[in-house]
Formats: C-alpha cells, sequence, structure tokens
C-alpha cells in the first residue's frame, strides 16, 4: 500500500502506525504502479487534496481509503470519482481500525460513514434525475435503445438481425455501435459488449 499527507508529521505518524502491520510505501513526488490500496491522510480534503487524488487515480487503479477529520458535501463525488472507497474520521482511525479498513478495500470492500453514505446517494440521485435522465442515459452511461442494441449483440445477432428486430435501418445500427465505441474508447463490438457486461446492463 501507498501512503500520502500534506504535511510530513501526519505523513509520519500515520505510516508508523500502519508499517508494523502493512507494507507501506510512502508517497511524494513518485508513485508506484504496483500499489494495492492508496491512503490518503489530510485534517481537511481541499480542492488541493482532490487534485493530488485525482492525478494518483489517474497513474493508478488501486482502491484508496481516505482518513480525514472533515469532508465537505461538495467534494464527496469528487472523491468517489478518485477511486476513494472508504472514508475513515482521523479521531477514529486506531491501528486496527485502519488495517481493517485497507484489507476491506484490498479485497474490493468499503466503508462510508451513515451520514456520508446517505449524502452520497442523494448526490447520485440528483446526478440520476438533473442530468442523465434529461438526456436519456442511465447510470450507466447508455441511452435505453443503446441497450437494447449492446443487449442484441451479446446475444450474437449481427447488424441485420439487429435492425430486423429493432425496426431500425442497419445504417442506424451502425451509427449506434460507433457512437458507443467511440464514446467509451472501446476497439471493437467485443470490447463493447464486455464493457456492457462489467456495467451490469447484461
Amino acid at each position: 500500500m501507498a501512503v500520502w499527507a500534506p504535511d510530513p508529521i501526519t505523513l509520519v505518524g500515520l505510516t508508523e502506525t500502519l508499517v508494523s502491520s502493512l507494507d507501506v510505501f510512502v508517497g511524494s513526488t513518485d508513485q508506484p504502479s504496483d500499489v494495492d490500496v492508496w491512503v490518503f491522510a489530510t485534517d481537511r480534503v481541499t480542492s488541493d487534496v482532490v487534485a493530488r487524488m485525482r492525478r494518483t487515480a489517474a497513474g493508478s487503479t488501486a482502491p484508496a481509503v481516505l482518513v480525514t477529520r472533515e469532508l465537505e458535501r461538495a467534494h464527496l463525488m469528487s472523491v468517489v470519482e478518485c477511486r476513494v472507497v472508504a472514508v475513515v474520521h482521523l479521531t477514529a482511525a486506531t491501528e486496527e481500525r485502519l488495517v481493517s479498513t485497507i484489507a476491506a478495500a484490498a479485497a474490493g470492500g468499503g466503508s462510508l460513514p451513515p451520514n456520508l453514505l446517505g449524502e452520497l446517494l442523494r448526490q447520485v440521485q440528483t446526478l440520476q434525475q438533473e442530468v442523465l435522465a434529461p438526456r436519456g442515459l442511465n447510470s450507466a452511461g447508455f441511452t435505453p435503445r443503446e441497450i437494447d442494441v449492446v443487449r442484441l449483440m451479446a446475444d450474437g445477432r449481427d447488424t441485420e438481425e439487429i435492425a430486423n428486430q429493432l425496426c431500425y435501418s442497419e445504417r442506424t445500427v451502425k451509427n449506434i455501435i460507433y457512437s458507443m465505441t467511440n464514446r467509451l474508447e472501446l476497439r471493437n463490438r467485443p470490447q463493447l459488449v464486455a464493457h456492457a457486461l462489467r456495467a451490469g446492463l447484461i
């Protein structure tokens, strides 16, 4: 795992707390590529902290644990976008609690305090109602007709069969498929089907 904090006192304290139980790398300007979990510790989540977390998330697919005293509602969705799967309040950050939270994150789990979980669900609902739904998209970023097309593709149907099933022209089906692969930066139809599977659409 890797540890990052904006000040040396927090960094040293957290590292010393964890080093006896876990294999810790202290993050600085460089970051390792083989980290299982990132731990970010900061008294208050600021825009600068979020920016650092975004840079880390851009170069690593590892989940993150955030240890903080203050996390404003405005930053909640942003930290989730930075792969934060667990938040631990600074005053509750005992060695036992941290180790168990980090282990859960590495295993694909996560945890949020009840008030943050409720706020996150409200923000996701607002996103769905005010941003995605007016554009005909669901939370996975697909329109209903795109979902129909990709499901038929997963069944092994070719372009002509999909067009006949949905009463579209073949050109329309090709345009729908091109739009999805281009938007999602996928190379071909099998990758598109695999993406839809991971998104839970199939």
